[in-house]
């Protein structure tokens, strides 16, 4: 990043070095935005190491910084955690509150305004299938924006101050800042400003949608990255 400002990969690259006495460049199963967060992110490096996985994890983690942490780790041969990957999935977090809520400042996208549940779940609805999703990004490598979406849900429930919303996605792979201009349409539906068929409309245009609020980073949290195996389980 410009300005010598920490990274994730960064981070895990120091940690590496400094536990194994090895340099590696650590290959993620994708990039996130600053502020984004990941529950479910996966990584491979390579590395020689003669004792088992359990104890070069806790010797990572007690080396990286307080923010990181590694859940699990195992060896794998040939794998690579971007190409080998079927779908990511997303959950965006949006509190809907007369109050803000300083513990969630960091972890959602906070709105004052009520939401039409209604509209916004038949808006998620059109994302389903495979579509040219040109209108919400660009594509990272390439030119090439066309995706399969699984699973676009809307769910919300009431809270003690208000109501928390979160919207789930799953698909193929996603362009760059995707999910987040998808959201922040959504709410653009929601509050009333467009309706579905402008949603429709703009899907189906295959061009940048102008004008649209980018749903802030903090409430998007990358929840998981699935494999093959994992659709095998199914």
């Amino acid at each position: 990043q410009a300005g010598g400002r920490r990274t994730i990969q960064g981070e895990l690259e120091r940690a590496i070095a400094l536990v194994t006495g090895q340099r590696v460049t650590v290959i993620g199963a994708g990039r996130t935005d600053t502020g984004v967060h990941a529950e479910g992110q996966v990584i491979a490096f390579d590395v020689g190491w003669q004792r088992d996985d359990e104890t070069l994890m806790r010797a990572l983690n007690a080396t990286l910084p307080g923010d990181i942490a590694l859940q699990d780790i195992r060896q794998h041969t040939g794998f690579h955690p971007r190409f080998d990957a079927v779908a990511r999935v997303y959950r965006y977090t949006i509190v809907q509150a007369s109050q803000r809520q300083p513990l969630l400042r960091d972890r959602s996208w906070q709105l004052s305004a009520s939401l039409d549940d209604t509209a916004v779940r038949r808006a998620c609805a059109c994302l389903i299938g495979t579509h040219d999703f040109a209108a919400f990004g660009h594509a990272p490598q390439g030119d090439n924006t066309v995706r399969v979406v699984r699973r676009s849900e809307w769910v919300a429930h009431t809270t003690p101050y208000g109501r928390m919303c979160l919207y789930h996605v799953e698909a193929n792979a996603f362009l760059q800042h995707m999910v987040r201009r998808i959201v922040g349409m959504l709410v653009e539906v929601g509050r009333g400003r467009l309706n579905v068929a402008d949603f429709e409309a703009a899907l189906a245009s295959g061009k940048m949608v102008n004008g649209v609020t980018l749903a802030p980073p903090q409430g998007l949290v990358l929840e998981s990255v699935r494999y093959p195996a994992d659709e095998e389980l199914e």
